[in-house]
């Protein structure tokens, strides 16, 4: 089942940086993710200090037609503002759109390809490809 079926779009939920080019990295990866499929609409919300919030991308959803948001955290770990800050805003959210289902995933801690990114990274060190500037 595809997201035009479905009625599902996906919201890469990021902290938000006062660095624009931090922000276009969570932009470009929703559109990576939008292009590789299933579901074609997946955009980027943040915390703060960028826009959209989450409140402005579930109304750009809403408005798109999308009846199921599944809100995806682009942090590392399950710190503050996924334990309170990412609840409170989902459960304001589900009252004010109660006919749309509205979910949050995990984080992106203590998923298991987490460790073969890493040594990747390693390995691109090691390799000379990617050196922080």
């Amino acid at each position: 089942m595809t997201e035009k079926s479905t009625g599902t779009g996906i919201l890469l939920f990021a902290h938000g940086s006062s660095v624009e080019d931090a922000n276009r990295g969570v932009h470009e990866l929703a559109n990576q993710l939008a292009a590789r499929g299933p579901y074609s609409y997946v955009r980027a919300a943040f915390l703060e200090r960028a826009r959209p919030d989450l409140g402005e991308a579930v109304a750009q959803a809403v408005a798109a037609g999308i009846r199921r948001v599944i809100v995806i955290p682009y942090f590392l770990t399950l710190g503050l503002h996924l334990q309170r800050d990412l609840p409170h805003l989902i459960a304001s959210l589900r009252h004010k759109y109660p006919d749309v289902v509205i979910d949050g995933g995990q984080s992106l801690e203590g998923h298991p390809l987490m460790s073969a990114i890493i040594l990747g990274r390693v390995q691109e060190v090691i390799a000379g490809d990617k050196t922080p500037q």
